[in-house]
């Protein structure tokens, strides 16, 4: 079940129409859509003060590439996200990556991928071509980031920037 904080989120990043992947004659056409809907999300988390992703994209729109954080205990935690579009796209969803936190959690694949296979890749599947980037950031690296970073945290796999200057100086 999807609580009511996700359904409005999803509410407001469009759907998706083009069934087209990074080989197929709709490319451009899909592209267009993606940019919308990533513009739209990106749009709607500014207004409600939620800004958490910046991404970028190559010419031909398959290789994507920027910087997503999250906010524990009132302290910014920035990691690089990347990911191509898969040639099966959009019926396979991209698989994100952190490549920074390669290894340190159980719920991450070879190369920092995230691990989004048992809670994200059905609602993905159930909902081809409808859903694009926007609602991959939107419904799967957004609750990795919620859960994962703060475990990581606890178990001290990562540090904050400003803890890691502090403890090197300290040497």
């Amino acid at each position: 079940m999807v609580d009511s904080g996700t359904k409005n989120v999803l509410a407001g990043i469009p759907l998706l129409k083009t069934n087209a992947g990074p080989r197929d004659p709709g490319w451009n056409e899909r592209l267009k859509e993606e940019l919308v809907s990533l513009i739209q999300y990106v749009k709607n988390n500014k207004e409600a003060d939620n800004d958490w992703f910046r991404l970028e994209c190559n010419k031909d729109g398959t290789k994507w590439f920027g910087k997503c954080w999250t906010i524990v205990s009132l302290m910014r935690y920035e990691f690089d996200v990347q990911f191509d579009i898969p040639v099966g796209y959009p019926a396979t969803n991209p698989e994100i990556a952190l490549p920074e936190l390669d290894g340190k959690t159980a719920k991450m694949y070879r190369g920092g991928k995230i691990c989004l296979t048992d809670h994200f890749k059905p609602l993905w599947s159930r909902n081809v071509p409808k859903f694009g980037i926007a609602h991959a950031m939107a419904l799967g690296l957004a609750p990795w980031l919620a859960v994962e970073v703060p475990d990581l945290l606890s178990r001290g796999l990562i540090v904050h920037k400003e803890q890691q200057g502090a403890a090197g100086e300290a040497k």
